[in-house]
């Protein structure tokens, strides 16, 4: 049976979910710096529209004319950010008003409401330090890390005891390691995306007709490089850029590879249905990257890609998650075995 809040975190993750296919929205149509200024656009609530607003909003960023379309793309991930932070701040409260209920987490909730401010704060140093990729990425995956973390409480307040009899215990450190590999291959996808690599390389399976092209990766993986330039567009050279590209790839190839062990390892265990589904998740991603690559990063394709990354992300969650509760109704199994045992031991005096 459900536990209160249930209806209220799936909810949020739903929206979630809408946040971050809107911030990559915003990213690819190079929006990210359509509002000058945080938390308004150019001052004001929402994009300045009139002949008279927009005056004054030049006239306040001179270094940055009103493009509106531009504005409403931030803008509107903004509204959406916000209102998910206030959904975040309810499952907050919800569980301190509830701590004493059993099976009411608190921690998670709790963290998650440090993880939306973190998210808010990132949000903020994007526009302030003009799409400074470490930022960039780091927003990203604050995003990815929100979604997910939200997943897991609407799991745990479903009520559903997520035992799978059957299954061998040393998976869980398959699953886990998937789970790990996925979660830096979508911070290698957020590094390509904020250095604009991923047109970096337009031709597969070989880049620019070459297996080893000219790579990069000093400057391509420079994290302390300096903060001051505006990074629109990007400030990396053409190698540096594919060292990111063949990275992400080579990332996509480690993924693959464990996910289809993991997924073969779930259904020699008699869980066919979510290695089917792990699987089905897997293909669809793949098969968006690409198609990124191939048709040269359309934008539908390109925001898609992110939501395959995060519906990936999503179904390694629940494997871990229903893994990590067969380890503890093991344990508990145990437990609850020993007791009588004991008791036997204390009444012969053994």
């Amino acid at each position: 049976m459900a536990k209160p809040g249930f209806r209220l975190a799936l909810f949020a993750t739903l929206l979630a979910a809408v946040v971050v296919l809107l911030g990559a929205y915003t990213r690819l149509t190079h929006a990210g710096l359509g509002c000058p200024d945080w938390p308004g656009c150019y001052g004001f609530i929402g994009v300045p529209m009139s002949e008279h607003k927009q005056s004054l909003a030049e006239a306040r960023f001179p270094e940055a004319p009103v493009e509106v379309e531009k504005g409403w793309n931030e803008m509107v991930h903004r509204y959406f950010a916000g209102s998910l932070g206030l959904v975040i701040l309810g499952l907050a409260v919800q569980a301190l008003r509830r701590r004493g209920e059993p099976g009411q987490p608190l921690k998670l909730p709790l963290l998650l409401l440090g993880v939306v401010i973190a998210q808010a704060a990132f949000g903020m140093w994007t526009v302030t330090l003009k799409l400074w990729p470490q930022v960039v990425t780091a927003h990203l995956l604050g995003g990815f890390t929100t979604l997910s973390l939200l997943f897991l409480l609407t799991l745990r307040l479903s009520g559903a005891l997520p035992v799978l009899p059957g299954i061998p215990r040393r998976l869980c450190g398959l699953a886990a390691l998937a789970l790990a590999l996925v979660i830096g291959q979508i911070a290698l996808g957020g590094w390509v995306s904020s250095n604009y690599a991923a047109v970096a390389c337009v031709d597969l399976p070989t880049c620019h007709g070459e297996w080893l092209p000219a790579m990069d990766f000093a400057n391509g993986f420079h994290l302390t490089q300096h903060i001051g330039p505006n990074y629109l567009g990007g400030q990396l050279d053409s190698e540096a850029r594919t060292a990111i590209h063949m990275s992400h790839r080579l990332g996509a190839l480690l993924v693959t590879l464990l996910v289809l062990v993991l997924a073969w390892r779930l259904r020699a265990a008699g869980q066919g249905r979510l290695a089917a589904v792990l699987v089905l998740a897997l293909a669809t991603q793949v098969s968006l990257g690409i198609s990124n690559v191939l048709l040269h990063l359309p934008l539908a394709v390109a925001v898609a890609h992110n939501g395959g990354g995060a519906v990936l992300l999503l179904v390694l969650v629940l494997i871990n998650y229903r893994l990590r509760g067969v380890a503890a109704f093991a344990s508990a199994a145990r437990e609850s075995a020993d007791v009588p045992v004991a008791a036997g031991l204390v009444q012969t005096g053994k």
